[in-house]
């Protein structure tokens, strides 16, 4: 077995992997998509952390030539912004390991998901993917959706980056004409915007490894969004479910067939997916590990996580067919209602009396200039409680909302 492995992008979640395979005595390899990470991963990426950094500078069989000194038997993408090329380079290192590369941009682009997901009759969302206003709008008529609730972003973004609703009657060509030629948190240019019929219903997150084209189950989290205005996907809260319960038992055949449908075969699959009136509903599907603080609240809930269970499976060629839930956890993500300085930190002194806290992370000082949280990227603070009594946890959860509303930020 070769002693190295190869990470497409060790940004965001993917930092974590590094210190990962050391520990299970691999060497980790980066490789960079780029000449710099993308403005949204700037302060995850750690160089120090590797003996070898390689970077992507337009030629993938150059760049191939140059990792076949470590013998590779498997690449790992870190991140979203590294998914495709480690897509690309897998099939050019170790051909035929890897998810099918036909559907390689399916797990992607989220216009490609709809499309494969259609080929395999898989349910989902009408949406329509144009940079012509006037193809949106002939759309939006066949389709009965006109004057309706929309849904409107980049087809390439990610943590709820540019992702806006427009309510009935509103102007839906204002929000296309903000996202179309803008270059969003991934460092892409949107080239093109994607319309999608809003779904009324339960979000979840779905957290998958796959081996072989069987998929298993790493975690489920039911989430509680926000909007503000028409921003809207903006994190509030999620709750981890354990595998038997029946909202998993729901999602999870649909979610595989999902896994299929994008040809997910080997490694991480990450699928926010929507519990409608209609039944289940692709939001996306990643093919990488959960963003944003996932592995360590996913490892608190289930003893697991994406990044422990790639490491298990791709040095050990150890398996796990699903997980559990060893204790109830409830992330509550903190928002600021508008930008300004943060003037009162000490609103979350006692917090950490609380019965159920575990854990809180303040991204900003006090006085900062802190910005409007938006998405993923802007919240103010993370906090997570953990109980076995769940009226102790919703009481808790109150306390931190009281907290929050509390919050004290001026206008610059």
């Amino acid at each position: 077995m070769s002693n190295y492995t190869i990470i497409v992008d060790p940004l965001s979640t993917g930092q974590e992997y590094p210190a990962a395979f050391k520990e299970a005595g691999q060497v980790p390899v980066a490789v960079l998509s780029g000449l710099e990470p993308p403005p949204a991963y700037t302060t995850s990426w750690h160089p120090d952390d590797f003996e070898h950094v390689h970077y992507f500078t337009g030629d993938v069989e150059a760049l191939a030539s140059e990792l076949r000194v470590y013998s590779p038997e498997y690449l790992v993408a870190g991140a979203e912004s590294g998914v495709e090329l480690c897509d690309q380079l897998t099939e050019i290192l170790v051909p035929g390991t890897g998810n099918v590369p036909s559907l390689a941009s399916a797990r992607r682009d989220k216009w490609q998901m709809a499309q494969a997901l259609s080929a395999a009759g898989v349910p989902r969302l009408r949406q329509f993917l144009t940079s012509d206003p006037a193809e949106a709008e002939t759309w939006l008529k066949e389709n009965d959706l006109l004057g309706k609730r929309l849904v409107i972003k980049p087809p390439k973004s990610a943590a709820g980056d540019e992702v806006y609703i427009v309510f009935e009657g509103g102007n839906w060509r204002e929000r296309f004409d903000q996202v179309l030629g803008r270059t969003n948190k991934m460092g892409l240019t949107n080239d093109a915007v994607l319309i999608q019929e809003y779904a009324d219903g339960t979000e979840y997150l779905v957290d998958s490894y796959s081996v072989d084209g069987v998929h298993s189950l790493v975690d489920v989290c039911r989430y509680t969004k926000v909007s503000r205005g028409d921003k809207i996907g903006i994190y509030h809260r999620i709750d981890f479910l354990a595998a038997d319960d029946p909202e998993v038992l729901a999602l999870w055949p649909y979610t595989q067939q999902v896994l299929d449908a994008v040809g997910i075969r080997v490694g991480c699959g990450h699928s926010e997916v929507m519990m409608t009136a209609d039944g289940p509903r692709l939001i996306e599907v990643a093919a990488r590990p959960a963003g944003g603080g996932h592995q360590m609240v996913s490892e608190l809930a289930t003893g697991d996580n994406h990044i422990k269970r790639t490491v298990a499976h791709r040095v050990r060629g150890e398996v796990r067919d699903s997980f559990d839930l060893v204790q109830h956890l409830r992330g509550i993500f903190i928002s600021a209602v508008r930008e300004g300085y943060f003037r009162n930190r000490e609103v979350f002194a006692d917090v950490e009396s609380l019965k159920s806290f575990h854990w809180m992370k303040i991204l900003h000082e006090e006085d900062a200039i802190v910005p409007e949280t938006v998405d993923l990227f802007t919240c103010l603070a993370w906090v997570i409680l953990i109980h076995s009594d769940a009226a102790t946890l919703d009481d808790d959860y109150q306390r931190v909302l009281e907290m929050e509303a509390a919050i004290v930020i001026d206008t610059p």
